[in-house]
């Protein structure tokens, strides 16, 4: 096991990196294997047998052209203007070809079934939110962008709608410039179901958007400094894996989608008061497994999810470390479990804004850094129950007035006392019958 050879490049995860080299050997935990660090076109001739368009104004001539080939090659050249692909056809660049857009509108608009456009760099987009100018908008079906640069743009690549489209191995960067909430979104799938994106850099943007898209797949890609890591909402049945979603203001948000599986990804450095590594809205069905979820204001956040109890949400093998909140919910829903999961050095494991209500969620076998009690058997589980209590809750319970206080220092240091001395406070916020002694997950490897 080596935590060196997947870094997090943010201070607080560097701590973790610190006090997990103090941990005995047993303890300490392998995590995900990193997605790509880099995409994007690369030096390579284009393919025989493919017409070369040698000028802007012989690539638009040859896209305008309703019988015209059906693979065309770009070599080394910037072309400028904003291009249109109608029909079915493959383009490909040497690495060095740019398409670059006049500024005003979409550089690359595809309105076609089964095309191809890879190995290149488009830029140099419009600049408005009315028609959302990008580096390239497909409509059609079996869409595939690989191995392409988009920079200088408001939007990068939006598929709106595009079902069974593909974004492979592309680096999208967003105008870092800008606030974050007048950029665009890098990736864009609207209506756009089955499709695959996949070994994708995304840098500076607004979002990645999945919205009424059911089954998508995103796998090994890499989001960073954006507001949105990836947005989901009526995305049924879609899967995140694999990646690296660091230092956005929201790592993964879902909204009203159902059966989502997120396994084996890193989502890291969610700072500010919105800040949370992944969070559901009235979602069902949800399978978090695997994943490090470390240095966020909130860990995981929880809002009236799952709807159903029958539908239930199950987070297992997940390490939630060095987040102000590791878990954060906003309902009492039950149907919620938390299975074999490690919960290391959170300044506060639980956050529950429901008054008056008890807090439903199942614990069951996870390993809690800081459980204090005992194994007399020793058989690796805690002979006692590991509990929650917070006095300051129950305070504002009984005197509403008080609500005014929470999240000070004062409320803190009533939570610190209770915390050493656990008669001044009776209510249980959260429970483990089981706790584990040791990481359930610990020399875990891929």
């Amino acid at each position: 096991m080596n935590l060196r050879r997947f870094a997090v490049p943010v201070g607080a995860v560097l701590t973790f990196v610190t006090v997990a080299a103090a941990w005995p050997r047993s303890e300490v935990l392998d995590t995900p294997t990193p997605p790509p660090t880099d995409a994007g076109p690369s030096v390579r001739a284009v393919p025989v047998g493919f017409v070369i368009a040698e000028s802007e104004s012989e690539l638009t001539h040859l896209l305008a052209q309703s019988d015209g080939p059906r693979q065309i090659g770009l070599r080394g050249h910037v072309y400028r203007g904003d291009f249109r692909i109608t029909r079915p056809l493959v383009l490909v660049g040497d690495g060095r070809s740019v398409l670059e857009g006049s500024g005003h509108d979409t550089v690359l608009t595809i309105e076609s079934d089964d095309v191809a456009i890879e190995n290149l760099t488009v830029r140099h987009s419009g600049r408005r939110q009315t028609t959302e100018d990008a580096g390239i908008r497909a409509k059609g079906t079996r869409v595939r962008v690989t191995d392409l640069a988009v920079e200088d743009t408001l939007f990068g690549i939006t598929f709106a709608p595009c079902p069974h489209c593909e974004i492979d191995h592309c680096r999208v960067l967003g105008l870092n410039g800008d606030d974050r909430e007048l950029r665009g979104d890098g990736i864009k799938l609207w209506e756009s179901s089955d499709s695959i994106v996949r070994r994708n850099v995304v840098d500076g943007v607004r979002d990645v958007v999945v919205w009424y898209s059911r089954r998508a797949l995103l796998a090994q890609n890499t989001v960073r400094h954006s507001r949105y890591g990836t947005h989901f909402m009526y995305a049924h049945e879609s899967v995140v894996k694999d990646s690296l979603i660091e230092d956005n203001t929201v790592g993964i948000f879902a909204m009203y989608s159902s059966r989502l599986h997120v396994d084996h990804n890193v989502l890291a450095g969610a700072r500010g008061a919105a800040g949370m590594g992944i969070g559901f809205k009235e979602s069902d069905g949800v399978v978090l497994s695997d994943n490090w979820l470390v240095a966020n204001t909130t860990g995981i956040y929880l809002d009236r999810t799952p709807l159903s109890p029958s539908k239930p949400v199950v987070f297992e093998r997940n390490v939630i470390a060095l987040n102000d909140v590791a878990v954060g919910f906003l309902g009492a829903e039950a149907g919620i479990s938390f299975e074999r999961n490690d919960f290391r050095e959170n300044i506060a494991l639980v956050d529950f804004e429901v008054d008056g209500q008890k807090l439903q969620a199942a614990f069951h076998h996870n390993h809690w850094s800081d459980y204090a009690g005992y194994d007399l058997d020793h058989d690796g589980v805690g002979d006692v129950p590991f509990e929650v209590k917070q006095l300051s809750r129950e305070l504002v319970d009984s005197t509403p007035s008080l609500k005014l206080f929470q999240g000070t220092a004062a409320f803190g240091l009533i939570d610190s006392i209770a915390h050493v001395v656990p008669v001044f406070s009776s209510r249980v916020l959260i429970s483990d019958p089981e706790p584990e002694l040791v990481s359930p997950i610990a020399g875990r490897s891929k």
